[in-house]
């Protein structure tokens, strides 16, 4: 998978916030790929008004914050780093923080962040339970609250309510902010989407081929996706058409 070097978002990121008082250099072990953009994003009926959002929050502070749910894999992550892409592009400073890491980094990571003008922060709830983070992000919240041009955008698998979070005010603070809920797509929808991410690699994917696919692997499209990157490869090794019986041997099922 490639990676792409935004500004802000590399490997082992390095970033340098500039604060009244000294400069202050925190390590970031993150990696964003440079195909998951608003442009390469597949929505689901419902999610119209969503998208919508998350493209303005990307250009500019409109509520400063916004708190997206929805299942494991249901492009949450996606569309979180489809929003710090889209702030690059529009020249603002962007930061993409996956929780689901915190045991490997501090809280004070969150230090000076609203600074910033778009943070996104991932699998909020992997959080919840651990006092001394959840106060954090309550004062990050706080703070984010009192700048004009600071846009927070977390996401997390349930609402602020039925997250398990211990800290009553957190979720108050949450609760502040524009909430929406990631529709599931529908199965058409999975199979027009693999069919649009197999056309844009060249490859033609029949309607059989692709429920076929639908039936036999995960449902999620990051494992769709991860499949169809394989039979991808696999088919210029072999020079064969994306068929059942070339899928069968190629993934044995």
């Amino acid at each position: 998978m490639a990676v792409v070097s935004w500004p802000c978002l590399t490997i082992n990121l390095r970033r340098t916030l500039v604060t009244q008082h000294s400069p202050k250099q925190l390590s970031l072990p993150v990696y964003l790929p440079d195909d998951e953009t608003f442009d390469s994003y597949y929505p689901a009926s419902g999610n119209d008004e969503l998208i919508k959002t998350l493209q303005n929050s990307a250009q500019q502070s409109i509520d400063n914050s916004l708190y997206l749910f929805g299942p494991e894999k249901s492009g949450r992550t996606h569309l979180l780093h489809a929003a710090c892409a889209q702030a690059n592009d529009s020249d603002r400073r962007a930061l993409y923080i996956p929780l689901g890491i915190h045991a490997s980094i501090s809280t004070a990571l969150f230090d000076d962040l609203e600074s910033m003008q778009l943070i996104c922060i991932d699998d909020v709830d992997a959080i919840a339970g651990h006092p001394v983070w959840e106060e954090a992000l309550f004062h990050l919240y706080n703070r984010i609250a009192e700048q004009d041009d600071c846009q927070l955008i977390v996401s997390a698998s349930a609402s602020p309510q039925e997250a398990d979070f211990v800290l009553p005010d957190l979720v108050s603070r949450m609760q502040w902010g524009l909430i929406y809920q990631l529709q599931p797509m529908e199965d058409h929808e999975k199979l027009a989407a693999l069919q649009r991410r197999a056309a844009m690699r060249g490859l033609q994917l029949p309607d059989d081929v692709g429920r076929f696919l639908l039936t036999r692997m995960a449902r999620d499209l990051r494992t769709l996706f991860d499949v169809l990157d394989k039979l991808d490869k696999a088919s210029m090794v072999h020079q064969r058409k994306l068929t059942i019986p070339f899928i069968k041997e190629m993934l044995r099922l």
